[in-house]
């Protein structure tokens, strides 16, 4: 299939620039799916406002002082959603390196407030961009908050689990050999008496499941290749099958039980509906957010009518987007 170019993108004088649906949606998932931490921060006895929290819980336990700076037990649990990936040790070891990690961080902090590095303007946008991103992190956990009710959480089970309990699963066996002849001496073995497990051991080509005897565990029509799956679900438990062909080569197959797919109860997949129950609700409401904002590309050249060269457009005069 030949493909036509696409003209460059562009945006309209005074107009939004519709974003494609796909690009929304990978934008959207890709927001719903960081860890945003709301950092209080460390606070000092004796310094201005701005550096001390609102106020201290008097249960947050004061675990240490650096330079007059206090370290409390809030402040490792952030720490730990920072850097816990890259902690080693049993739980104290762990606990004294988030303090480390603290003190090094007031200590250096302190030394660049001394050399006025937070008075730069990288510093000041890149302060804006982190305040936006922990506002926006701590927005979308509370709005998730809204959703996870009991009621939500069993209508979305329901719906998962509905079309599960009307599936047939099938256990099988098979043997994978390269030629249907091979295939069927193994059938006319099988049938004379000769132990199935051990011949898929000693015979069979597929990796995946020889040293298991061939026992491909159970599976649902859709799991498998078209031809193997029309013969598997025909048969009974303990039939024998004739030589099966499929992409794969020919297959001895081997019922050993059917039966309806068993439903997860709710309690073994709570966390799985909890957390996709958090991204959909972050994802609609930032979409309903963008639906209301103004958002303006002026980074992209402005189109222009297809046939009119440019020494043609009058300054600021409105254009139309290719193809119209």
């Amino acid at each position: 299939m030949a493909f036509r170019n696409s003209p460059p993108p562009c945006r309209i004088p005074g107009t939004l620039w519709p974003r494609p649906r796909s690009m929304r949606v990978a934008m959207i998932a890709a927001l719903t799916l960081m860890v945003l931490p709301v950092v209080s921060g460390c606070s000092k006895d004796s310094s201005s406002a701005s550096s001390q929290p609102a106020a201290v819980d008097p249960n947050d336990t004061l675990i240490a002082k650096v330079n007059g700076t206090e370290i409390r037990a809030s402040d490792l649990t952030i720490a730990e959603d920072d850097i816990g990936a890259d902690l080693q040790g049993p739980p104290e070891q762990k606990r004294e390196q988030l303090i480390g990690y603290l003190t090094d961080m007031i200590l250096v902090s302190a030394a660049a407030e001394k050399r006025n590095l937070a008075d730069t303007a990288d510093f000041k946008r890149r302060q804006a961009i982190m305040r936006n991103k922990l506002l926006m992190g701590a927005m979308l956990q509370a709005h998730a908050k809204s959703v996870l009710t009991d009621e939500e959480l069993r209508k979305v089970y329901d719906e998962a689990v509905k079309p599960m309990a009307a599936e047939e699963e099938v256990r099988a066996r098979h043997i994978l050999v390269e030629s249907e002849d091979d295939a069927k001496a193994i059938a006319q073995q099988i049938r004379g008496g000769a132990d199935f497990v051990a011949l898929a051991k000693e015979k069979s080509k597929d990796p995946g499941s020889a040293e298991e005897g061939g026992d491909l565990g159970y599976f649902t029509k859709g799991r498998m290749v078209p031809e193997f799956s029309e013969v598997a679900f025909k048969m009974y438990a303990g039939q024998l099958s004739n030589p099966v062909k499929t992409q794969f080569g020919w297959h001895i197959i081997k019922v050993e039980d059917k039966r309806q797919r068993p439903v997860p109860k709710l309690a073994n997949i709570k966390e799985q509906i909890d957390a996709y129950l958090v991204r959909r609700a972050q994802s609609e409401y930032v979409a309903k957010l963008r639906q209301t904002a103004k958002v303006e590309r002026l980074d992209l050249p402005p189109c222009m009518p297809p046939g009119v060269p440019p020494s043609m457009m009058a300054p600021g005069a409105p254009s139309a987007p290719p193809g119209k």
